[in-house]
């Protein structure tokens, strides 16, 4: 089994096979007030392959990039292209070096047509103005260089979400990029549109342009990569070639281990196990939402803690959003206590009982400019309306309560949320819906990003809540968290439910299907983290594979 305990570096394996790396980065450091986002990283990457850059939420992946192409000056390191020490000022200096870049979301001019997007700003001129037939003519090449048959003098939102993704490639690569970014580009894309998408990438590697692929599918990183280098809370964990780690290996290496057991944990939830009583509390089936998350079935009963397993992207936020009404399924029913209802809001979703901590703690979770009082009593109040509000003594109290029962500091109720940890801004979040006295309370990454006293509290929380009877639904990509908390484990994988588990599944039972190439059994010997495994590529199978390992655990 290949070691992802230390740094491991690989050499090109692929169609390039090239001695010296277009792209070298060494020892890259990137420090924020109060956060170190990038620890002694290096990369590379070489002319004619494609090469993943992997890691979860937090790992560095945004910020590497952020670097290479001067959107951000490293604290210290060095990066070179082509041999030459750079530090490019922004984007488009990167650019008209060759280092071009596609996001997630297309950066397009959609009332413009499809030649004026991928040649703007570089458009054939006579006379002084852009010459509109030699701008077709030249946006034609292009296209068919990648092998595309799109009208160039089409307007370009008249295309769906795919085509702009492949017409934003064609204007990276007009420029003579010999460096191809390309940020989460399958994320919108069905199956049909991925295949062209990697029958593109796959052209332009033949033709020596170096692809940094970030994605977090992970079928998808196995398909069109040859290597990949893995990144974890913001340091390198190694570099390596596809056909070297398993899937099992790779899943593994990305999620991480937490040191320690919580013992006193783990005894709260095995006596809450024993105190479930079956009575659901909430019943989702077919529930879906298209682009979102396949169709699932899911029932929740009192007392119980499901657990929702899986990388980076693969629909656990989407489902609880569901379950929330923070997102309108477009198929399916929920019932609660055994009547239907029609999650359209949340607020429909706060009035049967169900309360929702999302993973976006600053983004849609604290007002930072808000006391902990104020905070702390914002979804009762929002139940309640504002033209009824809360009384101060019983606004004093339930603070006063809540701030003593979570331990939160300082206690002071008058204190900005803006000032306190991020461990207790999660306990003020937490409060805030504990509170209003849910039936089903949703916890999305409840302990990301905080030290190991405040999740060793907030999930010894979670346990007495079973225990008293609260339904919960806990999220979190710390596999001990969800196995140790949880009486089932729901698993996730691209958006689609693929299994459940009983509260006996170990964390290697949950890898082996996150890994498992077809959700199979996650017993069996000769799935694909087994020795037998039909779906490891042989070396030879050059353009397909690449290989990762460790991420951001906490």
């Amino acid at each position: 089994m290949t070691d992802t305990s230390s740094t491991t570096v690989a050499e090109p394996d692929g169609p390039g096979g090239a001695a010296d790396p277009v792209v070298a980065m060494r020892a890259i450091t990137m420090e924020f007030p109060g956060v170190r986002a990038l620890q002694d990283v290096d990369f590379r990457l070489f002319p004619g392959e494609v090469h993943a850059l992997m890691g979860e939420n937090g790992a560095g992946k945004s910020t590497l990039i952020k670097v290479l192409t001067g959107v951000y000056t490293s604290t210290s390191g060095t990066t070179e292209l082509r041999g030459e020490r750079i530090a490019f000022s922004g984007p488009g200096e990167a650019q008209a070096s060759g280092v071009s870049t596609v996001y997630q979301e297309v950066n397009l001019c959609p009332n413009l047509s499809v030649a004026e997007n991928i040649l703007l700003g570089r458009e054939p001129r006579r006379f002084g103005s852009i010459d509109m037939g030699a701008t077709r003519a030249r946006a034609a090449e292009l296209l068919g260089r990648m092998g595309l048959t799109i009208d160039p003098g089409s307007i370009l939102a008249e295309h769906p979400i795919a085509i702009q993704q492949l017409v934003a490639i064609a204007r990276a690569v007009a420029v003579d990029a010999q460096v191809l970014i390309l940020d989460e580009p399958t994320s919108s894309l069905d199956q049909d549109e991925v295949a062209e998408l990697f029958r593109i990438m796959r052209h332009l590697r033949d033709e020596g342009v170096a692809i940094l692929f970030v994605s977090h599918f992970l079928e998808q990183v196995y398909e069109i990569a040859d290597r990949m280098t893995v990144l974890r809370n913001g340091r390198l964990v190694g570099e390596y070639l596809t056909t070297d780690l398993t899937r099992l290996q790779l899943v593994s290496a990305m999620i991480g281990r937490e040191l320690g057991a919580l013992a006193e944990v783990e005894r709260l939830a095995d006596a809450a196990a024993d105190d479930v009583d079956g009575t659901p509390v909430l019943e989702a089936t077919g529930l879906g939402r298209r682009g979102s998350i396949a169709p699932f079935d899911l029932r929740i009963a009192a007392g119980e803690v499901v657990g929702l397993a899986g990388l980076l992207g693969s629909g656990r936020t989407e489902l609880a959003r569901l379950l929330f009404g923070a997102d309108r399924a477009d198929s399916g029913e929920v019932r609660v206590d055994g009547r239907a209802l029609s999650l359209r809001t949340p607020r429909s979703a706060i009035a049967a009982g169900i309360a929702f901590c999302s993973e976006d703690r600053k983004g849609e979770g604290i007002l930072a400019d808000l006391s902990i009082r104020d905070n702390l009593v914002l979804a009762m109040q929002a139940a309640r309306g504002w033209a009824r509000p809360i009384p101060r003594r019983t606004k004093d109290e339930l603070v006063e309560t809540w701030v003593t029962a979570l331990d939160i500091r300082p206690s002071n109720p008058d204190a900005l949320v803006g000032t306190l940890s991020g461990g207790n801004q999660q306990k003020v979040l937490l409060a805030r819906w504990l509170v209003t006295q849910p039936r089903l309370l949703i916890l999305d990454e409840p302990t990301r990003g905080i030290d190991i006293g405040a999740k060793a509290q907030i999930q010894k929380l979670v346990a007495q809540l079973a225990a008293e009877g609260m339904a919960v639904v806990y999220i979190s990509a710390e596999l001990e968290e969800v196995a140790r908390l949880s009486h089932r484990v729901v698993v996730l994988k691209d958006r689609t439910k693929v299994a459940e588990l009983d509260g006996s599944a170990s964390v290697d039972d949950i890898m082996r299907l996150i890994a498992s190439a077809e959700g199979a059994d996650p017993t069996d010997p000769s799935g694909p983290d087994g020795p037998s495994d039909p779906t490891r590529r042989s070396p030879s199978s050059t353009h397909d594979d690449v290989v990762l390992t460790e991420q951001v655990a906490s």
